[in-house]
């Protein structure tokens, strides 16, 4: 946010030219510690500077009395969804605008009271935040913790969706696998994807990609499958 100069206004060339939105990564919302209001008025200032349309962050915290440079489950109860919810509200309105929360990947499940969809949910209904919908965590999950992502989906309002994540993942074990955001997105997930795209319409699909880069032709043919299944599921379906 703090780049100026000519690599600023090369930046701000871009903004003007696409369309943008931005992506959190330690803004901490289920943490416990203060949150970091120089940071968000700073933030706020940006947003509008470059027309951003929309704002996200994660589910989940990544700090104690200082950063942990991971996404930590939140615990699946209600005092944790009036916790959150009210973290959420408090960003709004320092913003002075909506936000987007993603549904996480997570590998433990402390004190849970509800159920990860139940828990979302209510964060939502709570904070009234809009859903950056992520397909592949959605199938990460259901097979580390045995639901089924169809499911799953059915019980997203889809007035809620703000656009959607997809992504590789890394196969640990048949019962375990862990995102990773650095190998190809792998033939369920684009089922779930077109499923998704199939209940709530088309909506803006980011591919995320982390490392183990592959050669732009690869981005590209992921991106153009992304593109096929939106196009496919704007098609009038047979009676």
């Amino acid at each position: 946010m703090r780049v100026g100069g000519r690599l600023g206004r090369r930046f701000r060339e871009f903004t003007e030219r696409y369309p943008f939105v931005c992506h959190g990564l330690s803004l901490s919302l289920g943490s416990t510690d203060p949150l970091d209001l120089d940071f968000l008025a700073e933030l706020r200032v940006f947003l509008r500077k470059h027309g951003v349309r929309c704002y996200s962050e994660h589910l989940s915290y990544c700090s104690h009395q200082g950063h942990l440079y991971d996404l930590m489950p939140i615990p699946f109860t209600e005092a944790a969804v009036r916790h959150v919810a009210g973290r959420i509200r408090q960003v709004q309105d320092a913003l002075g605008q909506r936000i987007a929360i993603e549904n996480v990947s997570y590998y433990a499940a402390p004190a849970r009271e509800m159920t990860e969809l139940e828990f979302l949910n209510a964060v939502l209904r709570e904070a009234d935040c809009e859903l950056l919908l992520d397909v592949n965590n959605v199938y990460v999950n259901s097979v580390n913790h045995g639901y089924d992502p169809d499911s799953f989906l059915a019980g997203i309002p889809a007035s809620r969706i703000a656009y959607g994540h997809v992504a590789g993942h890394f196969v640990e074990a048949e019962d375990l696998l862990v995102d990773t955001h650095g190998a190809e997105v792998v033939d369920p997930v684009w089922r779930l994807l077109a499923a998704a795209y199939r209940r709530f319409g088309r909506f803006p699909t980011l591919l995320e990609r982390d490392f183990n880069i592959p050669p732009v032709a690869t981005l590209m043919a992921e991106l153009a499958q992304i593109s096929s299944a939106q196009v496919v599921a704007s098609e009038p379906q047979p009676a």
